[in-house]
């Protein structure tokens, strides 16, 4: 009879698991833009890229803009530069210091190496794009 409700009650807990992020991931603040960038590393505006530690930011590909980080000289992260947490307007796109982007509209700040927001108020996180290096390019796309 144990063994039973065992099985019952762990299989009640694996029924009660999702494994989507769905409301986390699709903003309704955020529209989705088409965003394909590449970046050639040999190229002396992308250098900082090769060094973990360092960022590049265009404003020009995104809602407001897109952020890619050199976590360790072999992983990459890159974030839309809207703020998630609300809708775009003309303050809401963030700048970055350091590992850290902020919102003037209502001050939130998020980390560019995970997304999530470090300092104010929202439930989503930076809305995350797909990062490949393959040599001397780094490409980003979502």
């Amino acid at each position: 009879m144990k063994k039973i409700n065992l099985v019952l009650l762990v299989f009640l807990m694996l029924l009660s698991c999702s494994d989507s992020d769905d409301n986390f991931r699709n903003n309704p603040n955020l529209p989705d833009l088409t965003v394909r960038l590449q970046y050639n590393l040999n190229l002396p505006q992308y250098n900082d890229l090769q060094y973990a530690g360092n960022s590049f930011v265009t404003y020009q590909q995104g809602v407001k803009g897109v952020v890619v980080y050199n976590i360790n000289g072999s992983q990459f992260s890159a974030f839309e530069l809207s703020d998630p947490n609300h809708p775009p307007s003309q303050c809401s796109g963030m700048t970055v210091e350091g590992i850290i982007a902020t919102c003037d509209c209502e001050g939130n700040s998020y980390n560019i190496i995970t997304g999530e927001l470090s300092e104010g108020q929202g439930q989503y996180t930076m809305k995350p794009y797909r990062v490949q290096r393959s040599g001397n390019t780094v490409e980003v796309w979502n």
